[in-house]
Order: structure tokens, then C-alpha cells, then sequence
């Protein structure tokens, strides 16, 4: 959630940060900000703004080449309306310090209260705000404390102080106007990264927004703070430990973020998943001895097959993933298995005995709900594997292991390629597990050899893409959808009813097929759309049923079928096929044309695919 982008170098800094803002778009925000420092004058000039960029953008002057130094924001607002008073930065009471912030401070009141009983005063409702005055009140030395001997700094020394009373998360960047050549960076459970460039340094909430001018970048990690200036920096723990810090490649190039020609990266990114599971499955998969090479987690080999219970932990789409694991982990590895909220999970008193596996799935790899399940599952004792998109990215550094979706940056709001990425991540789990468990050598072929033909077949679904335009044209309308699945399925009607949610705004119900009689059923009426997945599986025969039970009562049926299957066409108002698959591998192929029809819909009905309401790409709070 938000976005940083902060800039120290040779070059104006305010077009710098307003391109590493509009990078920053998709993770969603409701106001932005910039604060630039000019050494010839006194003072942090601040512009900011409720609504988009585009708005801010409009309020800059010209870009001043002496202002080398800045930091920029994009707020979703958790405390205080989203307007301009509470949008960042937020300069603290004497205006000398200027603070960008990614978080919750969960101790913020009491510090509010504390720091206005020793005269700071308050303009915003943000939580933010206390995290600069009470560096501003460090920093004036009204409490007595004396700047410590030695090479440190009074502004390094104040900020260092004031983390060590923050109870919460934070991303910050942080600037002081008697340190015209110096930027301050801090993480605590929310990204931060800061990329070297020749001469110039970039800190930011994501890689996106470094890519265009270098692709060398630290990742700080929890409790660490980097201190700028002009002649370099230097990284240490709040505590004042100093350390060294690997210089990582930044793993994805400056093309991968681009619209390459698409109307929304959305659609891009539906387009893209034949490409991305190819690069998912590259190399990992060995037909010929029906082996899956997975070398992140080579080493976990034994303690993985000799588990007992798998406990999957995650949020949204990547929680309908992991429920399509649910289903893979015992259909094919005969290991007790269930699927939990990271947000339920993490709140709970959870059992975790000997030989308990906790397998935690984000795209962003910052998800804050399914970071503090790993946490709690490693304090209890369990051996943890992270799945993730985002190379260094929190989770993934967590974990005891894991493995890389590799399907380069996702933009859109909606996830798409990551979905399906992640299935074939835990199928691939699933069939190595099996095979050193119980499936026999042909078994695992075969899965390993249908597995590899996802990609294609997903090629074959794209180009239906008009056909599927038309069904959402004759449905947008209606305000009330149910999604229903059975089996490996009824993960995908969940995940088809949230992407219709996410971005048309219409609201739809994913359902277990076979409990719509029991109690949803009271909502159909006539024309209602219906989405059903009835494809060649062991439930067929029961899924038709249920098909009937809504045709009877009016509503309008959208399936999803096998190709061939001339039988389901007379229960379909609307037919859409997709191409036959092993039933456990379905979910890859089933949930693209309804990935489709939501873009569409949401298309129709004028909102903005990439930037849906209230909605953020990376949710790194509660």
C-alpha cells in the first residue's frame, strides 16, 4: 500500500520523484506529495494534493535544478480522510523535518498525547504526523538529551531515538533542512529498497520506480535504516549496529512494466500468462524421470516428504490459490492438508505439531496478515516455505525456504498472472511430493507432461477474448452475480467472483455448487447471471443438476465447459470452452476466460481497471 519514491543526486529531484510516483500508481493511493529541499534557501517547500498525480502535477512549478534532494509519496489513507491537509509528507512543528511513511503506528495516540503536552502542535489526523514531530522534539534537544561524540550525527541520532518508541510498521524517508545533503530510509514491515545509480541515490517502496535509472539496489530488512549523502551512505540496525548489505540485481527490466501497446496492464498481464508459466515452469520440470527440480528448496526435501500436515497461509486470490493446493497436497501427495486466512491465522491459538509444514503464498511478498503468520509459525516451531513473486521481498527472507513465481512484475491491482503462476508453483510441490511419497513414475509423467501444455492451451482461451466481450455486454447490467464450482473448481468460482467484485464493482458470491440450495438459492431471480465451471470432471453429472436448479428459477447461466462437450450446450444461455486438462490442473485454464469476462465488464461499465476503489496492490497493514 502507498508508495515512496525519495531522490538524492545531480539532477533536479522533482521530475525524478513524480516518475517514481506514477510507477507507483497501481499499488493504490488517494493523495500524493513532494518535498524538496533548496540549499540556498531555508525551508522545505512542500506540494501535495488529494486525488491523482495528475492533479499534483498540476500544482508544481518548474522543476529548480539547485533541488537535488526530495521525497515524494502516495498515500491510502488508514488515518484521517484522504485529503490534502493529511496526504504526505508531513513537515514536524518546526518545520525543519519532513517525513514520507508507509505503516501504522499502532502507538501513535499515545505519543500524540505525550508530544502535545510539550508544546508540538498538529495539522493532520495522520498517524504520520507524530512520527515527525516526535523527530522534530528529538531533534531540538528539548528534552535534554545531549547529541552523542563521535562521528554521528545530531539528525541520524534523533531519527534513530524516535524509531525506537514506534510500535508498528513503517517504510520512511525522511529529510532534515540543516542537512541539505542528506536523506534518511528506515523499514519495519514495510518494503524499502534503495537503488545506486552514478552519482545519484533512488529509495522507494518498489523496485518499479528505481528500474529506469539503475538496477543495483539493497533491500533493508526490519530494524535497519541507510543514512545518504553525496560522498555515499552507510547502512545500520536503529540500535546503531553497523552493517554491510549485499548489492542485489534488481530482477526485472524497465520494459516489463510498460503498457507495450495494451489499454489497461490488466489486460497485459491476462495476455501475458502463457509467457509467465512458461518462465514459472522453466527448468523445473523433468518428464523424462518424472521429477520436478525445485532448487530453492532442495535442501527441504526430507523435512517437506516426511510432513504430517501442510497448513497454507494467505490472503485474497492467493488464499483461492492456496485452496486449489488444499485439494492438490491430498489428491496427489496424501498429506492432511487445509487452508487458512493469514488474518484469521495469525489472531488464533493455531496447533502446529511435529512435522507441520506452513507453505505462505503473496505476490508481493510484504502481505502484513500472511508475514505475521510466518512469524507465529516459526516461533511455534514449523518449518516454512514461502511462495512469492518478489525477489528479496520480506516473506521470502523470512521463510526457512520457498520458491519464485518468476512471471516478472505484475502491475494490476487484480492479480491474474500471479494466480495462475501460484497453482502451478503448489502442482508442482504436489506431484514431486507425491512421487516421493506414493505416485508411481508414470503417474508423475503423465501430470508433469499435462502440466507442461498449461501455457498453450491458456494460448488457445485468449483468442476467445471477443466472444467473452459479448456475454459481459449482454450481462454488465445486473447487479448480483453467483460463481459456482465443485472440487478443484470450486476454488476458481471464488476467484472469478472476486475478480468481478474488484473492478466492475458488481457484487457477485462464489459458491461450492452444491450449496446453493442450501440458502443462496433464496437469491436468484429472473435474468440473474450465474457463472458456472461444468467441465469434464468427476463431478459432472452433479454440477448439471445445479445448473438446472438455476434455469428453473430464471436465472441466466454463463458455463464454462470442456471443448467437445455438445451435451452442456443445451443448459447454457452462454458458452464459453476451455481446453481439456487433467482435472487436478483445470484450475490454470478455467479461471482465465472468467479473469476475461471481469476485465470486460469492468470496461463496459467506465471504471478504471488498474485503479479500482479502495483497493491496493501490496497490503502491507492489517
Amino acid at each position: 500500500m502507498c508508495g515512496i519514491v525519495a531522490y538524492l543526486g545531480k539532477k533536479p529531484a522533482q521530475p525524478i520523484l513524480i516518475e517514481g510516483l506514477k510507477r507507483l500508481e497501481y499499488r493504490g493511493y488517494d493523495s500524493a506529495g513532494v518535498g524538496l529541499i533548496n540549499p540556498d534557501k531555508i525551508g522545505i517547500k512542500i506540494i501535495k494534493s488529494s486525488g491523482r498525480i495528475s492533479v499534483l502535477e498540476g500544482l508544481l512549478p518548474e522543476a529548480n535544478p539547485k533541488e537535488v534532494l526530495g521525497i515524494g509519496h502516495t498515500r491510502w489513507a488508514t488515518h484521517g480522510e484522504p485529503n490534502t491537509i493529511n496526504a504526505h509528507p508531513h513537515l514536524d512543528y518546526t518545520g525543519k523535518i519532513a517525513v514520507v511513511h508507509n505503516g501504522i503506528i499502532e502507538n501513535y495516540s499515545t505519543l500524540k498525547t505525550w508530544l502535545i503536552s510539550k508544546g508540538c502542535k498538529f495539522a493532520s489526523e495522520t498517524d504520520t504526523e507524530v512520527i515527525a514531530n516526535l523527530i522534530g522534539y528529538l531533534y531540538s534537544g528539548q528534552d535534554g538529551k545531549k547529541t552523542p561524540n563521535g562521528d554521528q550525527n545530531k539528525f541520524e541520532w534523533a531519527v534513530q531515538r524516535a524509531l525506537n518508541e514506534l510500535v508498528g510498521t513503517y517504510g520512511l524517508a525522511i529529510i532534515c533542512t540543516d542537512f541539505p545533503d542528506m536523506l534518511i530510509g528506515a523499514k519495519k514491515g514495510s518494503p524499502l529498497i534503495l537503488g545506486l545509480g552514478e552519482n545519484e541515490f533512488i529509495i522507494a517502496s518498489d523496485a518499479a520506480a528505481i528500474v529506469e535509472h539503475t538496477t543495483q539496489a539493497i533491500y533493508l530488512a526490519d530494524n535497519e535504516m541507510v543514512t545518504i549523502s553525496s560522498k555515499g551512505f552507510h547502512t545500520k540496525t536503529i540500535d546503531n549496529v553497523e552493517i554491510r548489505k549485499e548489492l542485489k540485481q534488481i530482477e526485472f527490466s524497465l520494459d516489463a512494466i510498460e503498457l507495450n501497446g495494451f489499454a489497461h496492464y490488466m489486460l497485459k498481464e491476462i495476455c501475458e500468462q502463457p509467457k509467465a508459466l512458461n518462465m514459472c515452469l522453466g527448468g523445473r520440470l523433468d518428464a523424462r524421470d518424472g521429477r520436478v527440480v525445485l532448487g530453492g528448496i532442495s535442501k527441504y526435501w526430507r523435512e517437506i516428504t516426511r510432513a504430517k500436515r501442510i497448513i497454507i497461509n494467505a490472503c485474497g486470490t492467493a488464499w483461492h490459490a492456496g485452496l486449489v493446493g488444499e485439494y492438490l497436497f491430498e489428491q496427489l501427495a496424501r498429506i492432511n492438508t487445509e487452508t487458512q486466512y493469514a488474518s484469521e491465522f495469525r489472531y488464533r491459538n493455531p496447533i502446529i505439531e511435529d512435522d507441520t509444514i506452513v507453505i505462505a503464498i503473496s505476490q508481493s511478498g510484504e502481505t502484513a496478515d500472511t508475514l505475521a503468520a510466518v512469524e507465529q509459525a516459526k516461533e511455534r516451531g514449523a518449518t516454512t516455505l514461502g511462495i512469492v513473486n518478489v525477489v528479496g521481498s520480506t516473506i521470502a527472507r523470512t521463510t526457512d525456504t520457498g520458491v519464485y513465481l518468476r512471471v516478472g512484475p505484475e502491475i494490476g491491482v487484480a492479480s491474474t498472472k500471479a494466480f495462475t503462476a501460484q497453482v502451478a508453483v503448489l502442482a508442482m510441490l504436489a506431484i514431486e511430493l507425491g512421487r516421493r511419497r506414493h505416485l508411481s513414475s508414470d503417474e508423475a509423467k503423465f501430470y508433469i507432461e499435462e502440466l507442461a501444455k498449461i501455457p498453450a492451451k491458456i494460448e488457445k482461451i485468449l483468442t476467445k477474448s471477443e466472444q467473452i466481450k459479448k456475454i459481459a455486454e449482454a450481462t454488465c447490467d445486473r447487479e448480483n452475480w453467483l460463481f459456482l464450482g465443485r472440487g478443484f473448481n470450486y476454488p476458481v468460482a471464488l476467484e472469478g467472483a472476486l475478480k468481478l467484485k474488484e473492478i466492475s464493482y458488481i457484487h457477485a458470491e462464489g459458491l461450492p455448487a452444491a450449496e446453493m440450495k442450501h440458502g443462496p438459492i433464496a437469491l436468484i431471480t429472473e435474468g440473474m447471471p450465474a457463472v458456472f465451471i461444468a467441465t469434464m470432471c468427476s463431478q459432472y453429472s452433479k454440477i448439471i443438476g445445479n445448473i438446472e436448479e438455476v434455469r428453473a428459477r430464471g436465472g441466466r447461466t454463463i458455463v464454462v465447459a470442456s471443448e467437445g462437450d455438445e451435451n452442456i450446450k443445451q443448459y447454457a444461455d452462454f458458452l464459453i470452452t476451455v481446453p481439456d486438462a487433467p482435472e487436478e490442473l483445470q484450475p490454470m485454464l478455467t479461471v482465465v476466460p472468467l479473469q476475461i469476462l471481469a476485465y470486460h465488464a469492468a470496461v463496459l461499465r467506465g471504471h478504471d481497471v488498474d485503479k479500482p476503489r479502495n483497493l491496493a496492490k501490496s497490503v502491507t497493514v492489517e
